[in-house]
């Protein structure tokens, strides 16, 4: 009984370990997908993009105290015509506390639905963490894909026989005592789909990446990729940041007619240089087999 809590607390951390690290990697892509220029040096443009990431929203306000800042808010109070909140209370973990309205502060939207990113990360990554234990199961069943049936008074025995084995030992040496004949040996065959289940893995995170608006090249196949495949695959990434990317910028204009600042939101990821780069890897490409041709 112990041994086999031991094996699931192992499997259990192993499992907590890989999606950590999935949720971790997709939240560093998501905070630093945007470039905030012209802001208030008092102002952290990476809590920013965490508050937006986490709460779907922030407030843009000045205070005697701080000067510029953008916090978490609480909303409340009778919407506008547009549906905003007319109250919002500004507050930090450090006891800040400053109750605000439409006049004197904006609030800045993660994306044009007014929700987070969080959850959504958290099911990409919730997909990739399986997946890849999966493979993690099925990697270790081709190394050792046996059953062992023998006797009560031999376990003991076949137990270090098989940690040898685990081992990767080239040869195990037994006792006079050791009777291979009274041993059954069965093979479980388990199949080898690890192959399959690593290019479903990274067809999940291209499209996390695709949700994130960042470039991938969402095709498995092995053939070269052609330029209208690559453009047909770029329309989705690109389409996926018209929403947070049109959020932050109406922010950003808002900000500047209430406070008279220049701020402005872009994206930092150039699909213009991109765009370019593929086209002159396909000139290279053709006129590499134009020079064979002449030859």
């Amino acid at each position: 009984m112990a041994l086999k809590n031991k094996q699931f607390w192992e499997s259990k951390r192993f499992n907590n370990w890989t999606f950590n690290q999935y949720y971790n990697r997709l939240t560093e892509l998501a905070i630093s997908r945007f470039e905030w220029i012209n802001l208030p040096p008092e102002i952290d443009a990476r809590f920013l993009e965490l508050v937006l990431f986490s709460d779907g929203m922030a407030v843009f306000f000045k205070e005697d105290d701080v000067g510029f800042a953008a916090l978490r808010c609480m909303i409340g109070g009778k919407l506008n015509i547009y549906q905003i909140p007319t109250i919002r209370t500004a507050y930090a973990s450090n006891g800040l506390n400053v109750p605000l309205n439409e006049n004197n502060s904006v609030i800045i939207f993660n994306n044009l639905i007014h929700t987070n990113s969080l959850l959504d990360v958290e099911m990409y990554a919730e997909r990739l963490y399986k997946l890849d234990r999966i493979i993690d199961v099925n990697t270790k069943a081709q190394k050792t894909p046996v059953l062992v049936q023998c006797s009560e008074n031999e376990r003991l025995t076949m137990k270090n026989v098989y940690q040898k084995y685990d081992g990767d030992e080239p040869v195990i040496f037994g006792d006079k005592g050791l009777n291979p004949k009274s041993l059954t040996v069965f093979k479980t065959d388990a199949p080898y789909v690890s192959d399959k289940l690593y290019n479903l893995k990274t067809q999940y995170w291209n499209e996390a990446l695709t949700y994130l608006g960042i470039y991938n090249l969402n095709i498995t196949k092995k053939e070269r990729v052609l330029s209208d495949e690559v453009n047909s695959n770029l329309g989705g990434t690109i389409s996926s940041r018209y929403s947070s990317l049109t959020a932050r910028k109406y922010a950003c204009a808002e900000i500047n007619r209430m406070f008279k600042l220049k701020i402005d939101c872009k994206f930092r990821e150039d699909y213009q240089i991109i765009n370019n780069d593929e086209n002159n890897s396909e000139k290279k490409d053709d006129s590499e087999k134009d020079g064979d041709n002449n030859e």
